[in-house]
């Protein structure tokens, strides 16, 4: 993805004897293990994210040194370690699969199966010669070492999403496209963790990077986007009722693609996938037609037309190669995109193509995207599907094209022999869902909310909660939800299949008994004389008196936020 990025705790063996200073010191040890346990259950759900080193390029580490910021603790597992200062760093390196902790001092404090936990209660935990946006990479919650194979561990940084949203949205979204902007990208990247496309490993659910979403962490808040996270806080984009996949890119070039002609299924990798209805492409303007045919999508990419996407650098581009270098670069490639299975027929490593003789766009997408496009050789046509895999394909010195939406001019001799091949294209990424440029021009110049923006790019959304399923079996029968709402309005919308009597809630501190209709499947309530402008908590408690093994399906759609005014 191109753009502008609860704790499982698994029983360790302590090897070597912890300082005695602090083994002894049991209440110590109970206070600590206390605090660890309210920090990352009490303050809502936990995201895993994979820390890759500084370029990205692999998150396998095989030593590091870890720092606080404040006072921190360090922990085998549950088992208590040590207590550090803010003067001092941990360093930490494999021996099989065995960590081994030392000191400043390069005196050992350690040696222990793992996972290695690091948290401060006052300050952030720090990985020392690691930079992020040119800061020193700090981070809130705990951060965790856990080894896959031996020799190597990953480094998790696991804490409370409303704090991670807060590292990942000035990192995705540059704050002076505004706050309306920066709230739209809070929602997106909301639900982009709590429901992504593919889980990243299994011991993290997401990465730092593009290939997730762009997370940089503490160190790179910044006080407007903070509030953007802050007056989103709890709300998510629904379809039907269930969270959206909330794709985005940088830079869609004035329409926005289908999911389905964009992306393969995650598990079968079939091509084209199954469509998400609110992942359609849309123009930034109604008369703009649709690109599929070759002459709309040339007259649409070699032009530049007033959208949303205008300030990007990346609206308009071009790239071009002689024969030899198209060669190059496409023989460079089309093995390792070959194995991807969307290259027929399919190029061994080591296997040489045929002179390359030139390029036909096969089919596009609403945008133009292109879908399918055949290498023409002396020997075979290779069909090339998919845009990630057409943008990997044709390089230019490695590099792979910012988006796959393009058309292709070539130049031949007075024999036919191709002499030239230019391509025009238009956009940054994928190019489906939110194109964080439109958001920002939408919300700068045409004094958009973040609702409005939101439902231009994902097709019949509903801002709401997360939805939760309620039951009578503990811990399922008391569920607390805090969201944010501008104007102090909210419906409840409770799937009630198995037709309860009674849903019992307590808003911001007040309890009320709630009847339900039980001839209506979907019943829909006005909290609106409960809620208040700002903050929400709500606890939603299945009735005890009712004994069912049926349950309810229930979130809060929080209406009304396209209020523009006094932003």
């Amino acid at each position: 993805m191109k753009r502008l990025g609860l704790i499982i705790l698994i029983l360790g063996l302590c090897i070597c004897p912890v300082s005695a200073n602090y083994a002894d010191n049991s209440n110590q040890i109970t206070k600590i293990i206390d605090s660890f346990k309210t920090q990352n259950f009490n303050n809502g759900k936990i995201v895993r994210v994979g820390i890759g080193n500084q370029n990205f390029s692999n998150y396998l580490w095989n030593n590091v040194s870890v720092y606080g910021t404040e006072e921190y603790e360090v922990y085998n597992n549950k088992n208590y370690i040590n207590t550090f200062d803010g003067n001092n760093q941990v360093n930490i390196s494999m021996v099989g699969k065995i960590f081994v902790l030392k000191d400043s001092n390069d005196n050992v404090i350690a040696k222990v199966s793992g996972p290695i936990i690091f948290k401060s209660d006052y300050g952030f935990i720090g990985i020392k010669d690691l930079k992020r946006a040119g800061k020193d990479a700090q981070y809130r919650g705990q951060i965790e070492l856990i080894c896959p194979k031996e020799g190597y561990f990953h480094i998790v940084n696991s804490l409370p999403v409303e704090e991670y949203l807060k590292g990942v949205v000035p990192n995705e979204m540059p704050v002076h496209f505004g706050l309306e902007a920066l709230k739209a990208q809070a929602v997106a990247a909301r639900n982009y963790v709590l429901t992504p496309r593919v889980k990243a490993n299994p011991n993290y659910d997401v990465v730092d990077s593009v290939a997730s979403q762009v997370y940089f962490g503490a160190n790179t808040e910044k006080e407007l986007s903070d509030k953007a996270v802050e007056q989103t806080k709890g709300i998510v984009a629904t379809y039907d009722g269930e969270m959206i996949l909330a794709l985005y890119s940088s830079t869609a070039g004035g329409y926005t693609e289908s999911y389905h002609n964009a992306f393969s299924e995650p598990k079968t990798k079939v091509f084209p996938a199954a469509p998400k209805q609110y992942l359609r492409g849309v123009p930034d303007y109604e008369d703009f037609g649709t690109l599929e045919n070759e002459e709309d999508a040339l007259n649409f990419y070699t032009t530049k037309p007033k959208t949303f996407d205008n300030k990007s650098s990346y609206f308009r581009w071009e790239r071009e190669w002689t024969p030899e270098e198209l060669q190059t670069e496409v023989q460079n490639h089309i093995a390792a995109q070959s194995d991807a299975g969307f290259v027929h027929p399919s190029v061994s490593k080591g296997e040489i193509i045929d002179k390359i003789t030139g390029l036909k766009v096969i089919r596009r997408g609403v945008s133009g995207k292109v879908m399918q496009i055949e290498i023409h050789t002396g020997l075979f046509h290779y069909t090339v599907e998919k845009e990630l895999v057409i943008r990997r394909l044709f390089t230019v010195k490695g590099k792979a094209l910012p988006s796959a939406n393009f058309v292709i001019k070539e130049e031949h001799d007075i024999d036919g022999n191709l002499t030239k091949i230019k391509i025009y294209g238009g956009g940054y990424g994928h190019g489906v869902g939110m194109s964080q440029y439109g958001a920002g021009y939408m919300a700068t110049h045409l004094h958009k909310s973040f609702e409005e923006i939101l439902k231009h790019y994902y097709q019949g959304i509903t801002l709401s909660t997360e939805p939760i399923y309620l039951t009578s079996k503990t811990p399922d029968n008391k569920k607390t939800q805090t969201f944010y709402t501008k104007n102090g309005t909210g419906i409840l919308v409770i799937d009630n299949r198995y037709k309860l009597d009674y849903i019992d809630l307590t808003i911001n501190g007040i309890y009320e008994a709630v009847r339900l209709n039980k001839k209506e499947r979907f019943n829909r309530i006005d909290l609106g004389q409960y809620l208040q402008n700002g903050m929400n908590t709500i606890t939603f408690t299945y009735p005890s008196y009712i004994n069912t093994t049926g349950g309810m399906r229930l979130y809060v759609e929080v209406a009304g936020n396209n209020d523009n005014t006094n932003r």
